[in-house]
């Protein structure tokens, strides 16, 4: 098993980085990395192991699909309705009508074809997202039509998942029918009651340990129970596992679930595609390649001629019609899955689809090779447009910790409508904050995986409100090197703090209390009978000296004998510098 592993790992290190940098992707990579190993290429792993090692990386798909589900939250699909299931759902029904319609003439049955066109009308998420993000092209008009289409899809597999194999048990079964979808339908009804209840519940209980491990267990189990139940009822593992996503989707676990599942899901998902590359039947290939190039010439013109049509419909212009056409093109991910399951129930035949597989796979390769082509060949298409503009995912401004100073900075926010996303690790702070109307994601600030999911790679602002200076300081140390562009306001709880806060290059660092503090000094002065011109001149030349002393004695904080010296000579400067107004007579006293 060890050996096999580091196989795998080595066809991963090798073959992604060499794909990224030919500028074909790392999901390419992955699948003919898989391929290299497999028994079709070399040969490394014996191939009785690669039908296991696809099943247990499937689990890379479940929790792709779980992702998927926490990002959808019923606000931003209701947002983004008009291009989601307006242009989006008018691609995959022609997509999968007019290859659905080919395959009724190459001799398949209704049911199969529809099943084939529904399928072969998806794209891949991964695979078309990443190319826009290196092209730079999410913002674009075609980019965040792709984006939408892209959305609508990932929508559309949920219940492609819940058919399939209900089609396959009529074609064997007819008498139980009923009996399986009544039993699907009990079975999601408690997966929603559950997840709505229980599962916030669990979560809650557990935050309150604050063990980072249990946390990780703890969602791993929300998405495998949940899957694992929903499977029960003979329905696919990933749709339990979206129905988790969906249902915890506005809950202040958000971003710390998306968090802990990343890194598995990440690692999964490469190991399923290397493993559908190890077990790709290239015979089918070799037996009848005319037939192959073939179908994945008519899958790829038929999928850009509608999608081009489309584009134009909308209003895009012909060069950003075209490269909307090239980008969702190719096949997606998802095939690979629903092929298996379509042949596992009976509903293609295992042949057809061991073939539909190739022609997936091949198609991904000419997605790059005819945008490199459009480059060269089209002029460059507008970048935004007046159709409606899409919200952004994620907030300009992150506050980290929501204690009594993040909720001053969110009440300002709040009153420019200025969007925010707030994050803090106290589970008893955040429900107490919500009796109230604040929303406050839960989690760890310190964790890298939370910070990406919470959005900080296009943040513009971190207002660092933390009540612990060493989370506070790691938080910092951490935006600073992984999120440059990011201007980091801080709160610094002690003049030690401070220090460590500009150390991390914190570019504006105000110590807690001490604002207020002069205010309070302001209103003794003005109590004790100083006019108000008077206290607020004392109260600024105060301040003007100590921050002066505050950067002036940096260097020297780890000296403490220096510092305890350092404070007195600054006290005693002050002294003599209020002293020297009484002797010119600047008292500023009020006759009253």
């Amino acid at each position: 098993m060890i050996f096999e592993a580091i196989i795998f790992l080595t066809a991963a290190v090798l073959a992604v980085p060499l794909f990224k940098r030919l500028g074909l992707g790392a999901v390419l990579g992955y699948l003919i990395g898989g391929v290299a190993i497999g028994p079709y290429g070399l040969g490394l792993v014996g191939s009785e192991h690669g039908e296991h090692i696809l099943h247990f990386s499937e689990l890379g798909v479940v929790f792709l699909l779980f992702i998927i589900g926490l990002e959808l939250r019923p606000s931003r699909l209701w947002a983004m309705r008009r291009p989601i299931f307006g242009f989006g759902s008018a691609q995959l029904l022609l997509t999968a009508a007019a290859i659905g319609g080919i395959a009724v003439a190459l001799g398949l049955d209704a049911t199969s074809a529809a099943i084939v066109g529904l399928i072969l009308g998806l794209s891949s998420t991964a695979f078309a997202l990443q190319l826009l993000s290196e092209r730079g092209e999410m913002s674009t008009r075609h980019g965040r039509n792709a984006f939408a289409t892209l959305l609508l899809q990932d929508i559309a597999v949920v219940p492609l998942l819940a058919m399939i194999p209900l089609l396959g048990s009529v074609a064997a079964e007819q008498g139980s029918r009923g009996t399986d979808a009544l039993q699907a339908v009990l079975v999601l009804v408690g997966v929603v009651l559950g997840g709505r209840y229980v599962l916030r519940f669990a979560l809650a209980i557990v935050a309150r340990s604050q063990v980072r491990e249990v946390l990780t267990a703890t969602a791993l189990l929300t998405v495998l129970g949940t899957a694992a139940l929903v499977e029960y009822a003979g329905l696919s593992m990933a749709l339990g596992a979206f129905l988790a996503g969906v249902l915890l989707a506005d809950s202040e676990f958000r971003h710390q679930l998306e968090a802990d599942i990343e890194p598995f899901k990440g690692l999964l998902l490469g190991l399923f595609f290397i493993a559908v590359g190890f077990t790709l039947d290239l015979s089918a290939l070799l037996d009848a390649p005319g037939r192959i190039l073939a179908l994945v010439l008519a899958l790829v013109a038929v999928k850009f001629c509608v999608l081009c049509a489309l584009g134009k419909v909308v209003g895009l212009d012909t060069p950003a019609a075209v490269r909307l056409g090239i980008v969702l093109s190719q096949g997606g991910e998802f095939a690979f899955v629903l092929f298996g399951i379509a042949a596992a129930a009976g509903t293609l035949h295992t042949t057809l689809a061991s073939q539909l597989v190739v022609v997936v796979s091949l198609s991904m390769i000419t997605t790059p090779l005819l945008l490199a082509l459009a480059d060269r060949t089209l002029a460059g298409s507008e970048a935004t447009g007046d159709e409606e503009s899409l919200p952004a995912e994620f907030a300009p401004v992150l506050i980290a910790g929501f204690g009594r100073f993040g909720q001053i900075a969110a009440r300002v926010l709040s009153a420019r409508g200025i969007p925010f996303t707030a994050l803090d690790s106290d589970h008893a702070q955040i429900n107490f904050v919500k009796k109230y109307g604040n929303r406050v994601y839960y989690g760890d600030t310190t964790r890298l995986e939370l910070l990406t999911a919470a959005g900080a790679k296009v943040a513009r602002i971190l207002i660092l409100a933390i009540d612990d200076e060493a989370q506070s300081t790691k938080t910092a140390q951490l935006v600073r090197k992984h999120f440059p562009q990011i201007t980091i306001l801080g709160r610094a709880l002690s003049r030690r703090h401070a220090y460590e806060l500009m150390d991390a290059n914190v570019q504006y660092v105000q110590r807690d209390t001490f604002l207020s503090s002069l205010d309070i000094a302001r209103a003794a002065l003005v109590g004790l009978g100083f006019n108000a011109q008077t206290a607020e001149d004392t109260i600024e030349r105060f301040r003007t000296h100590d921050e002066h002393r505050l950067y002036e004695h940096r260097d020297s904080r780890n000296d403490e004998e220096k510092m305890q010296a350092l404070a007195k000579e600054a006290s005693r400067e002050l002294q003599e510098m209020f002293e020297r107004d009484v002797a010119e007579g600047v008292q500023g006293i009020s006759s009253e």
